[in-house]
């Protein structure tokens, strides 16, 4: 492969220093690796490269790309280390592999029961390092190299490292790094390389009908509270989702620390219940009705076994009764987030243009991606849902095998349409698309990075988010496009304390 000049620029530094690489979604991260890899293996031969990704489908993709494009590949000892391997095999195999493979789990795993040592390993490669963070393996795994290892090299990667000076701060310290690269699609020497991307903001309306059942959730949400407020467990207006779940956290430390006051196991109930209407009052504003149905049955059926006193007092006030009796009559008429159709019309239009047109279409929750899938089926597109492994029981996922074989007919067209959660945001192999789309915004300037870098790498692309006007879509919206022009600011404040802080470490041996 040849490399770019953006790419043989950044390795410059890699050789020199320990390097964060900020470089979005399909711009080469992967080759910037490689050509380390290599260098590190002409300086220190009989060394061995140690690169982690965070999950196995990722590190696979890393072992084949190195198979593929690692000169003289055959000549090296390449090993992928998964926690399927026996441990003292693995043992085993660390002793004689150059190039390794592993999730950060398998490697901590190791360490810590004395099976390997990195003294010998001159690269270590973090892949989605903005996961370096507090008690992550990443981390531990970084922090036993920085002691072990007699040839010292670290490589991080990411497409965006987050929005917070503190959070990027900490992954340059865990990573022990003293310089940070960073390339934006507007970087002069990167947009050659680039294809145009057009972005569009779709901006619709929310039904009064959906208004009307909205004002219920809400009465129930602000008297939660409310009575939060009143009980002095929280003292802000600005209550957000996460200031309930952490609020949530606290109390309950406090009840398992032994403090079983009334007030707190009360809290804890009240915290509880404003977290769940809050959900509800979520999936009205911004998925669909079919979603949000879906939710209110599964609260009706925890309410009638029983299975928690929050859930039962939601269901039992007139506020919540007269909300679903609305909500049932809606979905019994076959009304939808109207969301849903213009997505379709979307989708409809860019398969006009091309018939083998490639549209990847994101969203938060499974039951969404179901609903769309099936809407679009109705209008006979070839479309899939491609979500992640189950975590719950009752919920059906897609093991890695029905992952691959999803994103194969992706890429050979026999699918035109791929609907996916979260699952398809970070490091998989999807291929170039014509069309990305976000059902919905999200607050996170990481994830909208690396959504958006699925498209406009190899030919032009089009970006489009869905926005309900008035509903926390629009909260959400403004929150990623803050936080990501925050976050390249924050970048170039690292990189300058970066290079005084080693100016100054220079000027000290100086004198």
């Amino acid at each position: 492969m040849q490399p770019r000049e953006y790419q043989t620029k950044i390795v410059e530094t890699c050789k020199k220093k320990n390097c964060l690489v900020i470089l979005p979604t399909g711009l080469g991260k992967t080759l910037i690796a490689l050509m380390l890899a290599e260098e590190r293996l002409k300086l220190y031969p009989s060394s061995k490269i140690l690169l982690l990704a965070p999950t196995r489908p990722l590190v696979e993709q890393h072992y084949e790309s190195f198979k593929k494009d690692f000169p003289n590949s055959e000549n090296y000892e390449m090993h992928i280390f998964t926690g399927k391997i026996n441990s003292s095999r693995r043992a085993d195999i660390w002793k004689k592999a150059q190039i390794i493979f592993s999730t950060p789990q398998c490697i901590h795993n190791d360490l810590e029961n004395g099976l390997i040592n990195l003294k010998e390993v001159s690269l270590l490669i973090e892949d989605e390092s903005h996961r370096c963070l507090k008690n992550y393996s990443y981390t531990f795994v970084a922090k036993k190299y920085r002691e072990q290892a007699d040839h010292e090299r670290i490589l991080g990667l990411t497409a965006s490292p987050g929005s917070e000076k503190q959070k990027v701060k900490d992954i340059c310290d865990n990573l022990n790094i003293e310089a940070v690269e960073v390339r934006t699609r507007e970087s002069e020497d990167v947009q050659p390389y680039l294809q145009k991307l057009t972005y569009e903001l779709v901006k619709i309306e929310f039904p009064q009908e959906m208004r009307d059942i909205r004002i219920l959730l809400r009465a129930i949400y602000d008297r939660k509270i409310e009575e939060l407020t009143n009980r002095k467990l929280v003292f802000t207006k600005h209550i957000t989702k996460v200031t309930l779940l952490e609020l949530q956290n606290k109390l309950r430390n406090m009840v398992i620390s032994g403090n079983k006051h009334f007030n707190i196991l009360k809290g804890i109930s009240i915290c509880a219940q404003a977290i769940k209407i809050g959900h509800a009052i979520e999936l009205l504003e911004t998925q669909t009705l079919d979603t949000l149905f879906l939710y209110l049955n599964e609260m009706y059926s925890q309410a009638r076994e029983k299975k928690s006193k929050a859930v039962v007092s939601i269901v039992n006030s007139k506020e919540f009764q007269d909300a679903y009796i609305m909500i049932t009559k809606l979905y019994e008429n076959r009304f939808e987030h109207p969301k849903l159709n213009k997505l379709k019309e979307l989708v409809i239009d860019e398969i006009k243009k091309s018939s083998n047109a490639k549209i990847l279409i994101f969203s938060q929750y499974r039951d969404t991606v179901s609903r769309i899938d099936q809407e679009l089926k109705a209008n006979n597109i070839k479309s899939e849902i491609f979500i992640g492994q189950a975590k719950k029981k009752q919920v059906d996922g897609m093991n890695q095998k029905e992952q691959q074989a999803i994103l194969h007919r992706f890429k050979t067209g026999e699918i035109n349409c791929l609907i996916a959660t979260s699952i398809g945001e970070e490091g998989l192999d999807i291929p170039e698309v014509n069309a990305v789309i976000f059902y919905e915004p999200i607050p996170s300037a990481i994830r909208k990075i690396q959504r958006a870098g699925r498209t406009a790498r190899l030919k032009p692309g089009k970006l489009i988010i869905l926005m309900t006007q008035g509903t926390r879509d629009e909260s959400y919206h403004w929150a990623a496009h803050h936080k990501e022009k925050k976050m390249h600011k924050i970048l170039q404040d690292v990189k300058e304390d970066l290079e005084n802080g080693l100016d100054k470490k220079k000027q000290k041996t100086l004198f």
